[in-house]
């Protein structure tokens, strides 16, 4: 890979993870960022099962575009998710059973799921397979870490504790009780308000993070600049 190649992989990576960010700056799929991140495991777990989806029905998409009738692409696209999903979700069932009882129909609704449909549209369909797979995979880990972070915060203030019900993916594992055993915790923080409210502030600190970088850079740094502004 020579060095515009990386660049150009950088720059979808950047793209992903921050500048576009799904989550806090396309304000997409928010039914399961809201709905399933009251706990830390919950939140990583479908954003990991959505990172292997996108990856994957990214790089399909992609290798067979040029098959794929412009007036049909659509449903065809959709038969691709939905094959995927329905993979994932028989996975779950069959070796994280517990789990799968408890994302229940968010599972099977990642095939609804904008942020999937509007990157193969935008993106896959135009691109080769390797730069949709990471275009895919960077769009959803950016939803990943966005969906991490407000799960922690959730269960955190909620219940006081990290890591509830990792014993569904690791069979003896416990969760962290941070705030002791006699913390009561806040009942609204695991509630959607509580989601809306902590969804609020992270926009919020991206936006204020981003506007301060913004006028540091617009600010003159050598004499000569300060001149000409």
């Amino acid at each position: 890979m020579n060095a515009e190649e990386r660049a150009v992989y950088g720059d979808i990576g950047r793209k992903g993870l921050w500048e576009n960010n799904t989550a806090l700056v396309q304000l997409l799929g928010l039914c399961p960022l809201l709905a399933v991140s009251n706990t830390l495991v919950n939140a990583v777990s479908l954003s990991l099962a959505t990172v292997l989806v996108m990856a994957l029905a990214s790089g399909a998409v992609a290798a067979l575009r040029t098959l794929i009738p412009h007036e049909i692409r659509i449903p065809v696209f959709i038969l691709i998710i939905a094959a995927l999903v329905t993979c994932l979700d028989l996975a779950f069932n069959a070796w994280l059973h517990d789990l799968y009882l408890v994302l229940g129909i968010f599972i099977p609704l990642i095939v609804t799921n904008c942020i999937v449909l509007a990157r193969v549209e935008a993106f896959a369909a135009k691109n080769s397979p390797l730069a949709a797979a990471w275009d895919g995979a960077a769009m959803g880990v950016g939803l990943l870490w966005v969906l991490a972070l407000l799960g922690g915060a959730r269960e955190l203030i909620g219940a006081g504790t990290l890591f509830s019900g990792i014993d569904m993916i690791v069979p003896g594992a416990h969760a962290i009780r941070v705030f002791g055993d006699e913390y009561r915790g806040l009942l609204m923080a695991i509630l959607p308000p509580g989601a809306f409210i902590f969804l609020g502030l992270l926009i919020a600190a991206r936006n204020a993070w981003v506007a301060r970088v913004q006028a540091r850079a617009a600010v003159p740094h050598t004499p000569a600049e300060a001149a000409s502004a």
